[in-house]
């Protein structure tokens, strides 16, 4: 390939990616760190490529990954991903090309390495076979290609030296045989800056599954939409499934510990992460001023327990969007941790509540996310009482209630009896939510600046 051809057309392809993490930041440069070739005769041509992007105001240096195809000429269907011309050939994203997805699954399956890059099987996995891979849906910051109802291939775009924590703890939990997640199949490793690094992920593929988060929505249109019922007499009641969910979490959390132990954290330490957080926030988010002084009124008292908190390996970004209701039960899906947070914060124990919390916060969302379709800007007055409004607090309360009591169930623990800490992790999270929209998505801020209003409300319930 001509050195100078390709990074300039990638310097204007990758900021159109809806995985490009850094969208709206000036490129001062996108430099191909490594190349390794994968098909070199024949159609198509296919290299793995490392890319090194910087960015003109001096912040770290980011590595993508892509695998670049290439053909004399390119069918249809690969036309929206066509990076450009490249040596008479056409340049694109290879993960769209059927032929490319084939050659992947027989790599895995046979155990190759190429180059620097590992393709390996779990013991006793059995990949797909003979089914042609197709992307699925529209991902935020990773792309998925699936064989059949088989297996599932998850190709981590942004690269950072270390293993993938969704790797890492699903190889835990494999080793304890949990049910509640997709089994692991297999794995591509390589390097970034000479450190090992996790490019993709293998599992099975949870056919006939529904999406948590869209079934979460369908039950609060069914509720929105009745002038008479109550949550639990809609045909679309959502409390059972939110009870099985928790069991779900519960039993995820007692595996992780098995696999991983238990360890301890300071209190204050994580109050100070907190004020960090909502320090930020606060340069950025005027509207966030009225509730700054409650907000660290929470932090400061858990900042003022006397014992450790117990702490293992979480989720550490769980949401309903991060779940599949099976025929046979919940799965909990995407380990990696927030998408903003560096590795190390990513694989650092934490409490059990910091999970919780950010289920209690998604059933929030889908409540008020509803809400924002019916009744547009009137639910951030916390003082607001309209009929829809109370019904979307009568589902929030419901589903996190139910929630809980299927957590206690298989935890042995409520968390409800953790209520000032609850609390805390809630308001971090919603705080964390309110920074993410005004910078992303602007009009789904009033969803967690309502939230962080009803919390810091009332000093006498941590559970609303």
């Amino acid at each position: 390939m001509t050195p100078s051809v390709l990074p300039t057309l990638l310097a204007d392809w990758l900021p159109q990616q809806r995985w490009f993490a850094a969208k709206g930041r000036p490129l001062r440069s996108v430099e191909i760190a490594a190349r390794t070739p994968l098909l070199e005769v024949g159609e198509p041509l296919l290299d793995h490529l490392l890319l090194a992007v910087s960015f003109d105001d001096g912040s770290p240096v980011q590595h993508y990954q892509l695998l670049l195809g290439r053909r004399e000429q390119i069918r249809g269907e690969l036309e929206h991903v066509t990076i450009g011309r490249v040596e008479g050939l056409v340049a694109y994203d290879g993960l769209w090309d059927v032929d490319v997805t084939a050659w992947l699954l027989d790599a895995l399956r046979r155990g190759r390495t190429v180059g620097g890059i590992r393709f390996t099987f779990e013991p006793g996995a059995e990949l797909a076979e003979d089914a042609p891979g197709r992307v699925l849906g529209v991902e935020q910051s990773n792309t998925s290609v699936s064989w059949g109802e088989r297996s599932i291939l998850k190709v981590f775009r942004r690269v950072v030296p270390g293993i993938n924590p969704d790797l890492e703890l699903h190889r835990a939990l494999r080793s304890v045989d949990s049910r509640e997640v997709a089994a692991l199949q297999g794995a591509v490793e390589g390097s970034v800056d000479g450190a090992p690094a996790t490019l993709g992920m293998v599992q099975d593929f949870a056919a006939n599954s529904a999406d948590g988060w869209a079934m979460a929505l369908a039950s609060v249109r069914d509720l929105l939409a009745e002038g008479d019922l109550r949550a639990d007499e809609v045909g679309g009641d959502f409390a059972g499934e939110a009870s099985r969910l928790g069991e779900t979490i519960g039993v995820v959390h007692d595996e992780l510990r098995r696999a991983l132990g238990v360890t301890e954290r300071d209190a204050r330490e994580l109050a100070t992460l907190w004020h960090a957080r909502l320090d930020l926030t606060m340069a950025e988010v005027p509207a966030l001023a009225p509730h700054v002084d409650a907000i660290r009124s929470v932090y400061d008292a858990v900042a003022e327990l006397a014992a450790p908190l117990p702490t293992q390996r979480v989720h550490g970004d769980l949401h309903l969007g991060q779940t599949l209701r099976t025929p046979y039960g919940w799965l909990v899906l995407d380990f990696e941790g927030e998408p903003a947070a560096t590795l190390a914060d990513r694989v650092r124990p934490d409490s059990f509540l910091r999970d919780v919390a950010g289920m209690l916060r998604s059933f929030d969302y889908a409540a008020f996310h509803q809400l924002m379709q019916w009744e547009p800007g009137t639910f951030v007055d916390v003082e607001h009482d309209s009929q829809l409004v109370w019904r979307a607090n009568e589902w929030t309360e419901r589903n996190r209630g139910a929630f809980c009591d299927g957590y206690a169930l298989r935890a042995g623990t409520d968390p409800r009896e953790h209520r000032a800490l609850l609390r805390a992790y809630e308001l971090d999270k919603a705080v964390y939510e309110l920074l993410y929209e005004t910078r992303s998505r602007p009009t789904w801020a009033p969803i967690p600046l309502a939230s962080i209003a009803r919390l810091t409300a009332d000093d006498t319930d941590a559970a609303r």
